[in-house]
């Protein structure tokens, strides 16, 4: 089995210290030689982990003082404590913020696509002419359960997993299953085909404003929305990421209320980070939680195969409500991506790039 890499440890002990409280809010961690002295590893090797606390809004650096924690337990929704800190950034309007420009991303080698596309042929020949089943073929989903273990922190079985053709199309799903009653609380601003999509399908929309890490809480305060639709790593078009706090009051908002997240991690496998971006369906466990992503940015708009992975408390609504829906991707494409994710090429692609975004 892979070892665990130092920094990583440290950053885990850290983060559940600073949860826990160990260090309160406010409070100055270990400069990086105690921290080094005390795990018994190099200076370097705790900036790496300082540096993955600070990215997630764990702590953040003071010049000439040290490093002091940033995550306030009380941020949370009904909460009393820094919660409306978050509140500073109110944009009225597209014209109101500095639009977030997506990066040009190196494409997935076609080579390599192609050489699985041919081994699929050539080893399921006529089976790829087979209807998959109405969650996607069994393969695929094994597969993706597979990845997301390994390399974002879930771990659900492929029976929760679900497969369609784009992100769009998994939307309409969820409306579907969750019902057009309740209110969806929509980032504002946030990608158009979101509430497109939404209103399309007859759902009613609220759109709550984004302050500097997320949904203002003065919006969730007063929303009504009983499902909230988040792309907490990086909201186009934006570019605003929620941090470790504001993560926790979309999962307080969820338990207090009754409500669903639906988290889109659309282009998080792109962080540059050196660790896998922390998602709100690992923090939560699964419970509230909606996990949605794509491969139009990590493979090519062209392959039209997102997924969602359902809470377990969804798995049995799903079956009865929209169970007999055929699923929307062809059969082959989804034995190639399974090919793709299992012999790890996709994984290393996905290392490549993160390498060279670190790098630039």
């Amino acid at each position: 089995m892979k070892k665990t890499p130092e920094y990583l440890n440290i950053y885990e002990k850290l983060k559940n210290d600073i949860i826990e409280g160990v260090y309160p809010s406010g409070t100055k961690l270990p400069s990086k030689r105690v921290a080094a002295d005390r795990f018994g590893v190099s200076v370097i090797t705790v900036q790496h982990a300082y540096d993955l606390l600070e990215d997630e809004g764990y702590m953040t650096p003071r010049e000439r003082s040290g490093y002091f924690v940033s995550y306030d337990p009380s941020d949370v929704f009904g909460g009393t404590g820094r919660a409306s800190a978050g509140d500073v950034y109110e944009p009225q309007d597209l014209s109101d913020i500095e639009p977030f420009v997506l990066p040009e991303f190196e494409p997935f080698p076609f080579s390599v696509y192609a050489k699985a596309v041919r081994r699929i042929l050539s080893e399921k020949a006529e089976a790829v002419l087979v209807k998959a089943p109405g969650q996607g073929c069994q393969e695929l989903r094994e597969a993706l359960s597979g990845y997301l273990a390994r390399s974002r922190g879930i771990k659900v079985t492929p029976d929760r997993i679900v497969i369609g053709s784009g992100a769009e199309y998994l939307y309409g799903m969820i409306i579907d299953m969750l019902g057009r009653y309740r209110s969806y609380g929509i980032e504002d601003p946030s990608y158009g085909k979101i509430l497109q999509v939404y209103k399309l399908n007859g759902a009613h929309t609220e759109l709550l404003k984004l302050g500097r890490n997320g949904i203002r809480t003065s919006e969730l305060e007063k929303s009504g929305a009983g499902v909230l639709h988040i792309t907490p790593y990086r909201s186009y078009p934006s570019g605003i990421s929620a941090d470790a706090s504001k993560k926790r009051e979309y999962l307080s908002y969820a338990r207090t209320r009754g409500a669903w997240i639906i988290e889109d991690d659309f282009e998080s496998e792109y962080s540059p980070s050196s660790k896998p971006e922390e998602t709100l369906f690992q923090i939560d466990g699964g419970v509230r939680v909606i996990y949605v992503n794509s491969f139009s940015i990590t493979i090519s708009p062209g392959i039209r195969i997102a997924y969602m992975v359902l809470p377990k408390l969804l798995t049995e609504v799903y079956k009865d409500r929209v169970g007999f829906c055929s699923c929307s991707v062809p059969t082959l494409d989804q034995l190639v991506l399974a090919e793709l994710l299992s012999a790890g090429d996709f994984e290393r692609h996905i290392n490549r790039v993160r390498r060279k975004l670190r790098r630039s």
